[in-house]
């Protein structure tokens, strides 16, 4: 969260839970080191930073640390990466065992400057990982491959155990928020892979606090259940430093439970909604519960 805001604008109680607890994690943070792999948790500030660290987990960012995109939300640095490190999967995959990971979480920055956005990486990703932990479930939160269909194809087909893709925020929202995104494409990756794939449960999440209403946020969980979504996040925005978008609201506790009230009424498998709430928190149940829907072991 910004170190603004919070002296601007004093933060709800029930946000206040995890101040102070960043810095915890270190045996973690040195396996990540050890093995020169990036985390979107640090990347992006998250505030359930210190909870997963002390737990021994941590959601891998790969294709470097360097984004093409500039989401008004988003910390992760962004500018002209480099190409793609052959020998990433094999680091990642080598951290998840160092820290005994049974279910891990992929995710990437967005890479408009490779043909195939870095679906090949995804694959090699998941391929890695499937030979260090055969018996890992594996989560990837994958970009929108500027609605590449044989991108997805190739992520799809290296079988991952949950197909991520975030909405972030709603439709009227979209253009200013994620300026080089779109909501209907990102709608159209769900729907695909669902298409796909119909047993691989498809996920996504939103934040609130970006100036949405309410009656927006159910229209926007109406259609991912339409695109067959599975599991859906909902989560706050935290600005995470002061070249962010700011906060424009803190929903209270009792919003959250509507809109969870909402997504299982709408036959979302796993519905998560909570201040704290990000997109592969807590991952590995939300895993469980769809693949139990459909029959499968987690």
């Amino acid at each position: 969260m910004c170190e603004g805001d919070v002296v601007r604008r004093r933060l709800p109680s029930w946000l206040r839970v995890k101040t102070g607890k960043g810095r915890e994690g270190a045996e973690t943070r040195a396996v990540l080191a050890a093995c020169g792999v990036h985390t979107v948790c640090q990347a992006a500030r998250c505030p359930n930073l210190g909870e997963c660290f002390r737990a021994g987990t941590a959601t891998f960012m790969i294709l470097g640390d360097v984004c093409t995109r500039d989401c008004r939300f988003c910390a992760v640095p962004c500018g002209r990466p480099a190409l793609p490190d052959p020998d990433e999967p094999r680091r990642v995959a080598e951290a998840a065992a160092r820290l005994g990971l049974e279910f891990v979480v992929v995710t990437s920055v967005t890479r408009d400057d490779l043909p195939d956005g870095g679906a090949a990486h995804f694959a090699a990703s998941i391929q890695a990982l499937r030979a260090r932990l055969p018996q890992a479930g594996i989560e990837v939160l994958v970009p929108d491959f500027l609605g590449r269909r044989a991108s997805l194809e190739t992520v799809v087909a290296a079988c991952p155990t949950v197909l991520n893709h975030n909405i972030e925020t709603v439709r009227r929202l979209s253009t200013i928020v994620r300026p080089q995104a779109d909501y209907e494409r990102s709608l159209t990756l769900l729907a695909t892979a669902k298409e796909l794939a119909p047993q691989l449960p498809v996920k996504s999440g939103l934040m609130v606090g970006l100036g949405e209403r309410d009656e927006e946020v159910y229209e926007t969980l109406v259609d991912l259940r339409a695109a067959g979504c599975d599991i859906v996040t909902v989560g706050q925005y935290l600005r995470p430093s002061p070249h962010q978008l700011p906060v424009d609201r803190y929903v209270n506790p009792e919003g959250f439970h509507l809109y969870e009230t909402w997504a299982r009424e709408l036959g979302f498998v796993h519905a998560a909604s909570g201040p704290f709430v990000r997109s592969s928190y807590h991952a590995a149940q939300a895993a469980k519960e769809a693949l139990a829907t459909f029959g499968q072991a987690p």
